[in-house]
Parts: structure tokens; C-alpha cells; sequence
């Protein structure tokens, strides 16, 4: 099997590690705005309404997700073998921060333009993420993984903070939908301006490899996904995190995609309240990205991923139970603690279980669980809201009332996911999945 020697872990400079870390300062500004606090919450009530505004959000966000699991893994093993990351990274940045500008054309009534373009932004915000990730490796040593790869989620973080932060006064001062698409634009140039140094001051640090006579790149990613795929027993305790991790990461990715939807319909948050909301939620986050950092290093992956979800269930059942705008605020934090620590410590424990110099080809396999199980969760939690909604209607329910009820139900489908990925996480052995280093 052949494989990219990475020759990095003595040479990172403090600057390399900022680039690094700038990245995610401005894509979770792109989350921040476009999956939690503004575009999610103006596509389902403006740009459609009602609860197929549900159902079509979720449907939008399944199928960006199916697009990068079908293409990141092969594209990732492309990157392993030809030195590129960086160059997959900067073409899905574009692509992110060109189509996130573009859904300013997104007026009300206008559901293609506002559900294309975001699929297209989406697409571009998560394979970036594959090649990001697959960085990590490069620029920290294994026994800093989980510390730099908490500093960046922090630190990213307060990039979606000081995004939304700069947004909040424009549309408390301006009304109308014309802000709110606005802000998207500032949104786009935040990440432009933030990933930039990542370009500019981290170099390339595997290196391409001669193809063999006759071979192209795309056929020999197949060739090396075929044998990876046949040799699949060597990496046993990897695919059962790969397992436990896409069941799991639905009820996070659920709740992060509709978190706004839940403020605004069952509780009439409107946009500025929502902003707020998201901005604890990102300040708890830091909090999370820090402390679960830490534990990575000190108590282990597993125990500190178990941890985060544990957490995590509790804010679901608290959110269930919540009747109050101000609850939403309360669980909100413990909310974004958790999420910190799963995602966070989900990234890490890829580093530890890929071999050396297959870190893009491991991050794009994580990028199919973690992108595959984002299809499955929003469009699950969609569909359940939506007919339940219409279902509750058919009972004598007030068209808002049966929508709030559609939300709750929803609600549970989060926590089933959390459960049952916590019990196939339970199986994992991290010990022996990190004896390739």
C-alpha cells in the first residue's frame, strides 16, 4: 500500500497553527450564521413558511450532506497521494463563500434560488472541512492532538460570536428581509478575509507521489479505497466509531440545523433573539471546545466523547420538557458545551486512529459518516415535524399549535439518535485503535 510520508510535528511554527486556526474562525462564522441564527430561521418562515419550510430545510440540508459523502473519500485519498489538500481546500472554500454571498438573491417566495444556492454553500462548507481536518495531523504531535484541535473549535468559535456580534446591531436598526440577506454577504467576506492566512502561510507538507504507468488519479483512489475496503479488518475499532459516530452526530447535526426553527416556532423568538440565543450558545461552545480539549489529553477520547453525549441527552430532555423562552436560553448553554466536546473530540479521534499518511483518506471516511448521518438526521427530523404537523391539523389543532406539537415530537427523534450512538461507542477500543502510532 503505498503511502504520503507527513513530515511535520517538529517544524510547526506558532504562525502555521494560527492559519490553522483562523480557518475556523471563519468558516464557523459561515455556521453561525447560515445554519443557526439567521438563513435556517428566514428560509423556513420567509423564503417558504409554515412547516414545509421545515420539511424543505431539512431535504436541502440531506441532500448537500449525500453529495460530499459520496465525493469526499475518494477526493480525500486523491489529496493523500498527490500532495493537494490545500488545493481541495481552497476550491471548496470559494465555492462556500461565493454561493453563502449569493443567497442575498434569496427573497421571500423565491424557494429555488434560496434552496440551490444554499445546497451549493453547504456542499462547499463541508468537503472544505475534510481537508481542513485532514491538516490537523500536520501541525500538532500526538500527544497535543486533542489540545490544538480544542483550540481551534474554540477559537473558531469566537469567530461565529464576533460574526454574528457585527451582524446583531444591522438588523436590530434595520428592518426588513433585506438586511437579513445582507448579512449573508458578510457573512461570505468574514470567511474569505479569515481563511486566507491558512493559504498564505501553512505549506503543503505531504508530497505528491508518480502515479504508476497508465494511472490516473481517479483510478487509483478506487484502487486504494478497494484495498482499503478489503483490509477493512485492520481498522475494526475505526469503523465502530465510524458507526457509533454517524449515529450520534445525527441528533448534533439535528439540533444545530434546526435549533433557530425550534426558537421561532415554539417559542416566537424573532431574529434578534435568535441571534442572541446562538451567541450563548458559541460562547458556551469555547467553553466546551477548551475544557473537553483538555480532557482529551488527560482522561482519553472515548471517555471524554461519552461525556459530551451524555451532556448532550440531558439538554435534549430539558429542551422536550421547556416551555419558556428563557429555559431555551438556560439549555442553550449546556447545549453548546456538549456539542463542543462531541465534535471536538470526534475530530481527534480520527487523528488517532488514521496510520501515517492517510489522514485525508481517514477525515474523508469520517466525512461520510459525519455527512451521511447528516442526510439521514434533518431529513428524518423534517419529515416527522412536517407530518406530524398536518396530522395534528386533521385532529382539530390550530395550524400553529399543530406546528409547535410537530416540533416537540421531532424533538424526541434527537435523543433516539444520542442513545444509541452512545451505546455503539460504548464498543469501541480506543487502546487498541491507536496502536498505529
Amino acid at each position: 500500500m503505498t503511502t504520503v510520508p507527513i513530515q511535520t510535528r517538529t517544524t510547526t511554527t506558532r504562525r502555521e497553527r494560527w492559519a490553522w486556526y483562523l480557518y475556523d474562525f471563519g468558516n464557523s462564522a459561515y455556521a453561525s450564521v447560515v445554519l443557526l441564527a439567521v438563513y435556517s430561521a428566514y428560509f423556513q418562515g420567509s423564503v417558504v413558511g409554515g412547516a414545509e419550510g421545515s420539511r424543505l430545510w431539512g431535504l436541502a440540508v440531506g441532500i448537500a450532506m449525500l453529495v460530499v459523502a459520496v465525493t469526499s473519500p475518494i477526493l480525500g485519498t486523491i489529496a493523500d497521494f498527490s500532495g493537494s489538500k490545500k488545493k481541495f481546500l481552497l476550491f471548496y472554500t470559494v465555492m462556500a463563500c461565493i454561493f453563502t454571498a449569493g443567497l442575498f438573491f434569496a427573497e421571500p417566495g423565491n424557494v429555488a434560488i434560496g434552496m440551490s444556492f444554499f445546497i451549493l454553500a453547504e456542499i462547499g462548507y463541508r468537503s472544505a472541512q475534510v481537508f481542513y481536518n485532514s491538516l490537523l495531523p500536520e501541525i500538532a504531535e500526538p500527544h497535543e492532538v486533542g489540545r490544538v484541535s480544542g483550540n481551534g473549535w474554540a477559537i473558531g468559535t469566537v469567530g461565529g460570536i464576533l460574526c454574528l456580534i457585527i451582524i446583531l446591531p444591522l438588523i436590530v436598526m434595520i428592518e426588513g428581509d433585506l438586511i437579513i440577506r445582507t448579512s449573508l454577504v458578510i457573512t461570505a467576506v468574514f470567511f474569505a478575509i479569515s481563511a486566507a492566512p491558512i493559504f498564505l502561510w501553512l505549506p503543503e507538507r505531504a508530497k505528491a507521489k508518480s502515479l504508476p504507468p497508465g494511472e490516473n488519479y481517479f483510478g487509483y483512489a478506487f484502487k486504494q479505497l478497494a484495498e482499503t475496503i478489503k483490509t477493512a479488518s485492520q481498522f475494526k475499532e475505526f469503523l465502530k466509531f465510524m458507526a457509533a459516530f454517524l449515529i450520534f452526530n445525527d441528533g448534533v447535526i439535528m439540533a444545530l440545523n434546526f435549533a433557530a426553527i425550534i426558537g421561532a416556532v415554539l417559542y416566537g423568538m424573532d431574529q434578534q433573539q435568535l441571534i442572541i440565543f446562538v451567541i450563548i450558545v458559541q460562547v458556551s461552545n469555547v467553553g466546551g471546545a477548551y475544557a473537553f480539549g483538555s480532557w482529551v489529553d488527560k482522561l482519553g477520547g472515548k471517555r471524554s466523547l461519552a461525556l459530551s453525549i451524555v451532556t448532550m441527552i440531558a439538554a435534549v430532555i430539558w429542551l422536550y420538557l421547556n416551555n419558556s423562552a428563557t429555559g431555551f436560553y438556560l439549555l442553550g448553554i449546556l447545549a453548546g458545551f456538549a456539542m463542543a466536546g462531541i465534535q471536538s473530540v470526534s475530530r481527534t479521534m480520527v487523528s488517532f486512529f488514521a496510520p501515517p499518511g492517510r489522514s485525508a483518506e481517514f477525515y474523508g471516511f469520517f466525512a461520510v459518516a459525519g455527512r451521511t448521518s447528516s442526510f439521514i438526521g434533518p431529513t428524518v427530523y423534517g419529515l416527522i415535524a412536517a407530518e406530524a404537523a398536518l396530522w395534528y391539523q386533521t385532529q382539530g389543532e390550530s395550524i400553529t399549535s399543530a406546528e409547535q406539537l410537530g416540533q416537540k415530537l421531532a424533538i424526541l427523534s434527537i435523543g433516539v439518535f444520542l442513545v444509541v450512538g452512545l451505546i455503539v461507542l460504548s464498543f469501541v477500543n480506543e487502546k487498541k485503535a491507536r496502536s498505529f502510532e
